[in-house]
């Protein structure tokens, strides 16, 4: 009976040792994490993050949520370590994973169906190895939506038409200043606060965005009766959570991408119905000559750029290989012409 006691005992004690392991490996830790979302902490990337602050709370996380209105600011806290982590647009990404933005490149993703193919390689345990540059890591990308272009004139349809037009144009972003160079428009430096009261107010006769910055940003007022959209994507704007990554347990980042990834299409829904609440009559569609056209410009700008080393060569090649699966017979892929 004494052994037997004993034994019961010890199991006991095992058991309680273990669990104290176990509460002690499973602590919680308090974390920053500085989002940028251009309408502030009533917008709908800030709301989605609180979303993703519960979640953390399962992978050892409890994150304070700091809502900013400049990726500029975001950055250089980040940068000042008052940020354990930011969400931010993909091209703010390229200083700290030039691989992951990259997916930002002009016409890299033709369609949101390549995009989510994309992402959801990127999301494998397997990929893990390009989400980290020194001591940073990627650890979620989201949608943002096709970047199209909105002219306050409809007569503005072609590049020659852009030529000596006056463009919005972000000036950190080198891809934007290259197209400004490649169709001889002018650049009026611009921000995320800045393109669309240039655009609305008249200072600009050319801006892009993504559809969900309609609405927010008022661009139906720089549009008026005249202006237009033109239903064809540049590029796929993208969120990306980078983190200090010596800063979150094992895994934390591996957990975080998973979470990014299996809300792809909830972030697509809201994508999908900025894009349709946009009237009709401000979409125009380009003739499928002058769409070829666009894409070998855009394709010419990838090349020059990744020759630069702004956009990855990795990244370049694995979204030629997308196009290429998505319309085999484009001539690119026939003539193999990467880029």
């Amino acid at each position: 009976m004494r052994l037997r006691a004993c034994s019961v005992l010890l199991t006991l004690a095992t058991s309680a040792l273990l669990t104290i392991s176990s509460a002690a490996t499973a602590e919680i830790i308090d974390r920053s994490f500085c989002v940028f979302d251009p309408v502030g902490a009533k917008g709908p990337v800030f709301d989605a993050m609180r979303d993703y602050q519960a979640a953390a709370l399962g992978w050892g996380v409890n994150f304070e949520l700091r809502a900013y209105t400049s990726e500029a600011v975001v950055t250089a806290d980040f940068n000042a370590g008052k940020c354990d982590a930011m969400g931010v647009t993909g091209t703010r990404v390229r200083p700290y994973n030039s691989f992951t933005a990259s997916i930002e490149a002009l016409g890299g993703v033709s369609d949101y169906q390549q995009l989510q193919t994309l992402i959801a390689m990127l999301a494998k345990p397997q990929a893990s190895k390009y989400m980290k540059q020194g001591k940073y890591e990627v650890a979620g990308i989201m949608p943002g939506g096709a970047v199209y272009v909105f002219v306050r004139d409809k007569a503005i349809n072609s590049v020659e038409a852009a030529a000596g037009k006056r463009i919005a144009t972000l000036d950190y972003d080198q891809a934007s200043l290259k197209v400004v160079e490649h169709i001889g428009a002018t650049m009026v430096p611009s921000t995320v606060a800045t393109f669309a009261p240039r655009f609305n107010n008249g200072d600009v006769d050319i801006a892009y965005a993504p559809a969900i910055a309609y609405q927010p940003f008022e661009m139906y007022k720089g549009l008026g009766e005249k202006g237009g959209i033109y239903q064809f994507s540049l590029a796929q704007m993208n969120f990306q959570l980078v983190v200090q990554a010596d800063r979150f347990p094992q895994g934390f980042a591996q957990a975080s991408r998973d979470y990014a990834f299996r809300h792809f299409d909830q972030a697509m829904e809201h994508i999908r119905q900025a894009e349709s609440d946009i009237p009709q009559n401000y979409w125009q569609k380009l003739p499928p000559e002058m769409e070829t056209d666009y894409k070998e410009m855009l394709r010419q700008i990838r090349v020059s750029l990744t020759n630069d080393g702004v956009y990855d060569p990795r990244m370049m090649k694995l979204m030629f290989r997308l196009r290429c699966r998505a319309e085999p017979g484009h001539y690119e892929c026939a003539e193999k012409l990467e880029g």
